[in-house]
């Protein structure tokens, strides 16, 4: 009887990435966009609503402080909800035919595959995330911490406390939006790209992001100030953004993707 070989699949190798790159990766963003509009707008549509839902809840129950902190945490979810976009990019680079059965079915599939172990890490930094915000919130500012937004605002940004809790709050923030992002940036393309293990795909990320730390900053800047753009108008500016920076992301793995 003979001894099946079983092939493990190896991680894609991923050069360095230059700035150009991202240039190009957002060309192709807007590109893909704009040949599949319906796609990006019923994908970032989906994503706006969960912030919207978010935003009404947080107003009923006289929260309205952790605004700020969900709306900044929230968009960490981006690209496990993004696999959508993905595979649009995917299908429209290998000149395969977009239909909404065939993407549907593969952001469908991805429950099966690793990136549902990826979405449990990203819930874990959000969480981490907001458990920090009531934590430094009791330290700082003890339990009375203003209901409405206004307030919370008047207090952060006027008082010694507030801005002590802004400036430890921010600097946690970072390094956690760090993690996230070197774990995440193509380790979520890679899984759908890929039959890898999770941990396997966050490893190569990280290595992919530290051989190229100057550009893969300036792509996590770019991501920041483009979301936090999109969030302004009630989170409906990710009806655009939220897609092209999926398309984007996508891209911006395959230019790396050695061939």
């Amino acid at each position: 009887m003979s001894n099946a070989m079983v092939e493990v699949p190896r991680a894609p190798k991923l050069r360095m990435v230059q700035i150009n790159d991202i240039g190009e990766a957002l060309r192709r963003g807007v590109a893909d966009f704009l040949a599949a509009p319906l796609f990006g707008l019923f994908f970032g549509g989906v994503f706006a609503a969960g912030g919207l839902a978010i935003f009404w809840f947080l107003s009923l129950a006289d929260m309205g402080w952790m605004i700020i902190p969900i709306g900044i945490g929230f968009p960490l979810v981006g690209p496990f909800v993004a696999a959508g976009l993905y595979e649009v990019s995917r299908r429209r680079a290998a000149g395969l035919k977009l239909s909404w059965k065939a993407v549907l079915l593969t952001v469908f599939r991805q429950r099966e595959r690793q990136m549902g172990w990826m979405a449990f890490v990203v819930l874990f930094i959000l969480w981490v995330w907001l458990y920090q915000v009531r934590l430094l919130l009791a330290l700082f500012m003890g339990f009375s911490a203003p209901s409405s937004l206004s307030k919370f605002l008047e207090v952060v940004l006027t008082t010694p406390s507030g801005l002590g809790f802004l400036a430890i709050g921010s600097a946690i923030g970072l390094v956690l939006a760090l993690v996230l992002f070197a774990t995440t940036v193509f380790a979520m393309p890679m899984l759908l790209d890929t039959e890898l293990d999770f941990v396997t795909a966050m490893l190569t990320s990280i290595k992919a992001v530290t051989s190229s730390p100057v550009t893969m900053i300036g792509w996590g800047i770019t991501v920041t100030v483009l979301t936090i753009v999109a969030l302004a108008p009630a989170f409906l500016g990710l009806l655009v953004i939220l897609p092209v920076l999926g398309h984007a992301t996508w891209h911006l793995y395959a230019l790396a993707k050695e061939q």
